[in-house]
Order: C-alpha cells, then sequence, then structure tokens
C-alpha cells in the first residue's frame, strides 16, 4: 500500500503484477475502495500491472474540501500515473469509477489505449435531468451524514440493482464488512461532487471517442442494459466497441461472477484466456 500527495487529494493505493507488464489503472464504485478488485485482481495482475486507487471520499484517500470534482479527480489520477512514470495505461472502472473512466477517456484520449466500463453510463443528457439529480443526490448525500452507516448500507442495497447480490450471502457480507470503513461524511462530499448529477454528459463525446471500448453490463441489469445498448447505437457499430451482457448476474458483476469477469476482460485486452 502507498500513498501519493497530489495538488488535491492524498491518494492511497495499491499495485498488483510486475512493472515490466501493460498498465491497468482499476477504479471502483460508490461506497467502495480499492479492496472491491480483490476477486479479480489475482487474475489480471498475471498479465497486467494493476494500480488501484481509492477515489476521493473513499478508503484511505484525504481529499481537499473543493476537490469532489471530476476535473481535479483527473488531474490527481494523472498525476499518480505520471508519478510512478506511466504514459499511457488500460483503463477499467466500474459504475461510478466506470463514469469517471469515461471522463478521463474523452478528455485525454492519449493516456488510455483501451477502455472497459462495467455497469457505467455517459451520464443525464439534460441540464434538467441533471439538476433533479443533484437533488436527489443531495437528500442522499444528508441520510449519509445523520444515519449510521450501517444502516444506510443496509437500506442501500435494497435497491433494485443489488438485488441478485443476494444470492451470494458470503460474498455480500464481506463486501458490507468493508464498506463500513469508509467515513460516510467524505462519502457524502464523494457523491455531491462525483454523482451522476455532476458527470457531464459525455454522450456526444462517445459519439467520437476512438480508443477500444468494452462494455459489461449484468443480464438482470435491465436499466444498465438499456444504457449500454443505446452506448453501442451512439457509436454507430465502431469497429473496437464490443458490449458483453454476463447472464443472471446484476450491477457488480467483479463481485458476483469474478471468473467469467476477468476471462472477459482478458479476452478484451490481451486476446487470451
Amino acid at each position: 500500500m502507498s500513498f501519493f500527495f497530489s495538488k488535491h487529494h492524498t491518494l492511497h493505493y495499491v499495485t498488483r503484477g510486475n512493472r515490466t507488464q501493460p498498465p491497468l489503472l482499476l477504479l471502483h464504485g460508490f461506497l467502495g475502495s480499492h479492496q472491491d478488485f480483490a476477486p479479480v485482481l489475482p487474475t489480471l495482475s498475471l498479465y497486467f500491472y494493476c494500480i488501484v486507487p481509492d477515489l476521493p471520499g473513499h478508503g484511505q484517500t484525504k481529499t481537499e474540501p473543493d476537490a469532489y470534482t471530476f476535473p481535479k479527480t483527473a488531474e490527481s489520477l494523472l498525476a499518480l500515473l505520471s508519478h510512478l512514470n506511466i504514459c499511457e495505461t488500460h483503463l477499467l472502472g466500474y459504475s461510478m469509477g466506470g463514469r469517471l473512466a469515461l471522463y478521463l477517456a474523452c478528455e485525454f484520449p492519449d493516456c488510455f489505449i483501451s477502455v472497459v466500463l462495467e455497469s457505467a453510463s455517459p451520464g443525464l443528457k439534460t441540464a434538467e435531468q441533471r439538476v433533479e439529480r443533484r437533488k436527489r443526490d443531495g437528500a442522499i448525500a444528508h441520510r449519509l451524514q445523520t444515519t449510521p452507516l450501517s444502516t444506510f448500507l443496509h437500506q442501500w442495497y435494497r435497491n433494485p440493482l443489488f438485488s441478485s447480490l443476494q444470492q451470494h450471502p458470503d460474498k455480500h457480507v464481506a463486501m458490507l464488512q468493508c464498506r463500513k470503513n469508509n467515513d460516510p461524511v467524505a462519502l457524502a462530499s464523494a457523491l455531491q461532487g462525483l454523482g451522476t448529477g455532476q458527470q457531464p454528459s459525455l454522450w456526444k463525446a462517445l459519439e467520437s471517442m476512438e480508443r477500444p471500448l468494452l462494455l459489461i453490463v449484468g443480464g438482470l441489469d435491465t436499466k444498465f442494459v438499456a444504457i449500454n445498448d443505446e452506448m453501442v447505437t451512439t457509436t454507430l457499430g465502431r469497429r473496437g466497441v464490443r458490449l458483453e451482457v454476463i447472464e443472471n448476474c446484476g450491477h457488480n458483476l467483479h463481485l458476483e461472477a469474478p471468473t467469467i469477469y476477468a476471462h472477459i476482460v482478458l479476452l478484451f485486452l490481451v486476446g487470451r484466456l
């Protein structure tokens, strides 16, 4: 485990794999940490030098009050890569981390070789939708700050997005235990700064994105299946864009089906396994 001191953040991160391997930056989702990718890192790190930071508001990363933003988070992540002498890397993001990954790939395309998005979206299309979502995120942030974290987590994972996790009770319990290590006040700040309501719409940018792109969704996650179907349509069937649906899974694929998930990622990135 290491810390990198950037202008806006003290980024906590872990690395796995050999430095001589191609780099892969992995970005976790809301409420998570670098520990989220533990089920797939043993496989991915056989082929990649994996860099897994705790995102702002999560894990052991510390954030300046005004730095819970897409631009400042992107700046710190790129500074971390520079610190590690990495000029370009493969990129993988889950949910909130997937939205951030897409932002990075669209804003700084020369830094990324290929992109994997798990259960992610290009954001909301209109300003009105984003305003409404910010109101919802504000209410959730208030709950985070006024409700015991264990209670909040219990309520949060009743969301239909995560209903399939009930099929994996041991994994579900272990995941919740890891999430309890987060600071609810910092989580609230992350939601208000990096939530869907603050994400710029990336639909137009997606149309002209040239990097190879893999979209992964769970077959039971109907909301994101529809979003990702539209993302494929938006790219006009461009070569290098693939959509993979893992059946009988919901939103959190790397937890529910780590073996299949890692296999799909590796087939895309290195064409083997």
